[in-house]
């Protein structure tokens, strides 16, 4: 596997699995705003910063992973 292969291959992997975390921390936070029992905003709270790092982590990987593969 040569160089690009293996950026290319980082890059669908990393994308891959922001999505999928993304999905579920979506679908989380639907699941807790229509029901009635959970205060909507302890649900924000608690997962705005941790959806931020989440995003900017993969962001910085694959913008690295790029950056990296055009030298």
């Amino acid at each position: 596997m040569n160089k690009e292969q293996l950026s290319a291959t980082v890059t669908l992997t990393a994308s891959i699995t922001l999505s999928i975390i993304l999905l579920s921390m979506v679908g989380v936070m639907l699941i807790g705003l229509f029901n009635p029992q959970i205060d909507n905003t302890k649900i924000f709270e608690a997962i705005t910063p941790a959806f931020q790092t989440i995003v900017g982590g993969f962001i910085g990987l694959i913008t690295g992973i790029k950056i990296g593969s055009d030298e």
